[in-house]
């Protein structure tokens, strides 16, 4: 409570104080008039106490005021940081060209795909490798036989009833099988190292998606202010064009003709936010980020001087994309690795050579030593060599060799098409680069003398030489050279950045930062 609400408060009950006092006076003369000072004394008396009364009220009051004051304080406090969060959580998350890039490599299913296949081939590989080690096993074994049986251990037949325990671990390796395995390892390391290539070219692929879209996004958002711009324009147009109507000069015609071009402005503003719109719920779809959400793309810094530099020849950048390419690199190995795989379909032709040993021992109730001594007097062990050779096998092992054969041709046609795609997509890109430079040198040209023209048509018209239809016409020139010269400096740098996806320069570490 301020001091001015204090000091009117109390003047107020003052006031109240020294209204009520003679009344009590004059109630308290009237029958005890003939006592004379006595009488004053009990006036004196009440008087006083109820000015404490009220001083007490005064202070209560006051009391109570600051109170409410207080908690009025807190409670616009608290409204105050709720919506302080509220607005908060209404602002729009800010990503930049290089968290956009961090959000899809972390988030892209198709690179978590490739990351699985790559994982998929590593256990390939170990498995491959396994194969050139022994394996271990051991069994045992427990029965109950009833009747006549025949121990062939002790070398008699059995008329009773008996228990028999066996237990015994062996092992067995391969040591040749014509070279089979080692063309399996072969082949198993070259299919990891083409899946880890064609994982690299699925992270190249979302870097080149992800900067695709975010470009467009941005170019999105220069043609909604360059479409804001117009609609500015074209209002302050019709405000001139109004006052020249007011002051006689103009038909009114001409302002009917401008608030129709005002209406076409705010059309193409409402068309080109729409437009902007579908580019960041496209980017959206490309990061995988909630739709739900607001987010806010930071638009990079376009250095429109370097990005018309000079490219190298045509012949390094093939030479480049072809030494660079990972899709290009994992149809190698899958060449190399199918090559592989007609090793491995030929060695059944040669013989194949292992190597087995056992160990083990037995118990059996119809002897008469004990448990420990039948174990430690019925050990036993065995090692063996084994070679088989294939000499008549219905000609299966040729048709596995004539299919693996297909499929290297068929591995060899797959990388000379994309040897030949390669070529082509640097080719037309060289080319659509070299177009949108000239296209980029023309738009700002175009744009010098559409604004040239725009001012000098305006100033024609005000001077009454010129219709609002020449007005409108240099207007929409002036407003579709901006435009332009928007597409034709994203589209350049798009087709930099495309250049480098086809030719395999886009590195997605180097691109996230």
């Amino acid at each position: 409570m301020s001091s001015r609400t204090k000091l009117i408060g109390n003047a107020v009950l003052a006031a109240l104080v020294l209204a009520a006092a003679p009344a009590h006076a004059q109630e308290a003369a009237g029958p005890a008039g003939q006592e004379g000072r006595p009488s004053a004394g009990r006036t004196e008396v009440v008087g006083r106490t109820e000015a404490a009364g009220h001083a007490e009220a005064v202070a209560r009051a006051e009391a109570n005021g600051h109170a409410e004051a207080t908690a009025r304080a807190e409670a616009a406090r608290q409204a105050e940081a709720v919506g302080q969060s509220e607005a908060a959580a209404r602002q729009p998350r800010r990503i930049t060209l290089a968290e956009a890039i961090e959000i899809a490599l972390r988030q892209s299913t198709d690179v978590a795909r490739a990351e699985n296949q790559v994982d998929l081939s590593r256990l390939a590989v170990s498995d491959a490798k396994m194969q050139f080690l022994p394996d271990l096993r051991i069994s045992a074994g427990l029965s109950q036989n009833y009747g006549r049986t025949f121990d062939q251990d002790v070398g008699r037949l059995l008329t009773e009833g008996n228990k028999s325990l066996n237990g015994r671990i062996s092992s067995s390796v391969t040591l040749f099988d014509g070279f089979a395995n080692v063309a399996r390892l072969r082949a198993a390391e070259l299919d990891e190292a083409a899946d880890a290539l064609e994982a690299e070219r699925a992270r190249q692929t979302v870097v080149f998606s992800v900067i695709s879209g975010f470009l467009s996004t941005v170019a999105a958002e220069e043609q909604v202010r360059v479409q804001e711009e117009n609609l500015a324009a074209q209002l302050a147009q019709e405000r001139q064009i109004r006052a020249l109507v007011d002051a006689g000069t103009r038909p009114i015609s001409d302002l009917y003709q401008q608030q129709a071009n005002t209406a076409a402005a705010r059309s193409a503003v409402v068309e080109a936010k729409r437009a902007l719109e579908l580019a960041r719920l496209e980017l959206v779809r490309t990061l995988r980020l909630d739709p739900r959400g607001s987010y806010e793309f930071v638009a990079p810094a376009i250095d429109d001087a370097a990005a018309a530099g000079d490219l190298p020849d045509l012949d390094a950048l093939l030479e480049a994309a072809f030494e660079r390419r990972p899709d290009l690199a994992a149809l190698e190995r899958r060449v190399r690795s199918a090559e592989q795989d007609v090793r491995v379909a030929g060695a059944s032709r040669w013989p194949t050579v292992s190597l087995s040993a056992s160990y083990g021992s037995g118990y059996s109730s119809a002897r008469g030593l004990g448990f420990s001594d039948q174990l430690d007097q019925g050990r036993s062990g065995s090692i063996g060599l084994s070679i088989s050779m294939p000499l008549f096998d219905r000609q299966s092992t040729s048709r596995q060799v004539e299919r693996a054969e297909i499929q290297v041709e068929n591995a060899r046609l797959a990388l000379e098409d994309l040897r030949q795609q390669i070529a082509t997509e640097v080719r037309r890109a060289v080319l659509d680069r070299e177009v949108a430079a000239q296209r980029l040198a023309a738009a700002e040209a175009r744009v010098a003398a559409a604004e040239r023209a725009l001012e000098a048509t305006r100033e024609r018209y005000a001077a009454g030489v010129a219709t609002v239809f020449e007005v409108s016409q240099s207007q929409a020139e002036a407003v579709a050279a901006r435009s332009e010269l928007l597409n034709a400096r994203y589209t350049l740098v798009f087709q930099d950045e495309l250049l480098g996806y086809y030719v395999g320069d886009l590195d997605p570490e180097k691109a996230a930062r």
